[in-house]
């Protein structure tokens, strides 16, 4: 995709996604509730069990659009919203509201609450609040003077899903390769990202080990069967990208023998025929996170394949950037996300 393009959509895109992000979690209706109902009287409305994580359509959504907006305020100095996501941050992220987070999540049998989508976009927010906290405070965003406060009453959390992750990674025998919310491969990829900043050994050791018992054998994968008609990943490309971080030196090796006959259903970008409905417009996220494993592939591997991955990495990221912002409510409060991962992955 090439690193002044994407200089130039930050330059340029950064406040409306900001905008776009910060209006995603203020909409707390339509909401769709992810809720265990233990009894009768277990009926509580979003923001009562969610004082942190309401809004945006869903829990997920939400923790990813709070991601968003840390991540445009360090990638564009000076953001117009700075202050706004600072004061947001305030409000919500604070010891006593995340541990009604956290006793949700751990009590008896919501084990599976957002299991593993949510889970790892939660670390993935810890990530990018620990390295916030990290830097002097001659160089935090204006309205950033409390992210050592956020990350500090966050990380317990974090904590509890981190080795969560990584129990029910050691206790699964298969691999999810949906195109969806259960896909193993994305959730250990964000796994990794926490792993490593956090100095998370046991977390890092379990999904290199689970990796390549999951996928290290993996032959010829059949591109061809992508996508599915309501996918906002690609279970290969995904695979391929988790690979190349736990495989290192080894991956040129292993992509030898895991690429497909043919590329070409991974370089041309999947069509959105309806962009208001929420299933559909998935399309829009998988032409997304296949820009963000495509360029990062491309740069592993040497020609003819990383040049054709480079090239319809910006295919994807042209074809749904247009739609980010500009849409429906139902790719409005997650799209900035997988927009900001592909901006990543080509800087």
């Amino acid at each position: 995709m090439g690193g002044d393009p994407i200089r130039a959509a930050i330059a340029t895109g950064a406040s409306a996604l900001a905008e776009c992000a910060l209006a995603a979690l203020a909409t707390r209706y339509p909401h769709k509730l992810d809720h265990l109902i233990l009894d009768a009287t277990d009926q509580p409305l979003p923001q009562t069990i969610h004082p942190v994580f309401d809004g945006s359509y869903d829990w997920h959504s939400s923790v990813h659009m709070h991601w968003s907006l840390l991540r445009l305020a360090r990638a564009a100095p000076g953001l117009p919203q700075a202050a706004s996501i600072g004061a947001w941050f305030d409000r919500r992220v604070n010891a006593a509201a995340v541990a009604t987070e956290r006793r949700y999540a751990a009590a008896p049998g919501r084990g599976g609450f957002e299991r593993p989508y949510g889970w790892a976009w939660l670390l993935k927010l810890q990530t990018e609040l620990e390295l916030l906290a990290a830097l002097p405070a001659s160089a935090l965003p204006a309205g950033f003077a409390g992210c050592r406060a956020w990350a500090e009453a966050l990380r317990p959390f974090s904590a509890e899903v981190a080795a969560r992750l990584a129990r029910f990674l050691r206790q699964s025998h298969y691999p999810v390769r949906a195109g969806t919310h259960a896909n193993s491969a994305f959730a250990m990829l964000l796994g990794l990202d926490h792993a490593e900043a956090a100095g998370d050994h046991e977390l890092r050791q379990t999904i290199d080990a689970v990796a390549r018992a999951w996928f290290g054998a993996d032959r010829r994968y059949p591109a061809d069967y992508e996508p599915s008609g309501s996918d906002f990943l690609s279970a290969g490309l995904c695979e391929a990208t988790l690979m190349r971080r736990v495989l290192c030196a080894e991956f040129p090796a292993w992509w030898s023998a895991f690429a497909p006959a043919s590329l070409a259903p991974w370089l041309t970008p999947a069509v959105v025929s309806d962009r208001i409905d929420a299933q559909l417009v998935h399309l829009d996220g998988l032409n997304l996170s296949r820009a963000w494993c495509l360029a990062t592939l491309a740069g592993a591997l040497p020609a003819p394949d990383g040049e054709a991955l480079r090239a319809a990495a910006r295919r994807h990221f042209d074809a749904a950037w247009p739609h980010v912002t500009g849409g429906d409510f139902s790719a409005t409060h997650w799209l900035v996300s997988f927009a900001l991962l592909s901006l990543d992955a080509a800087a």
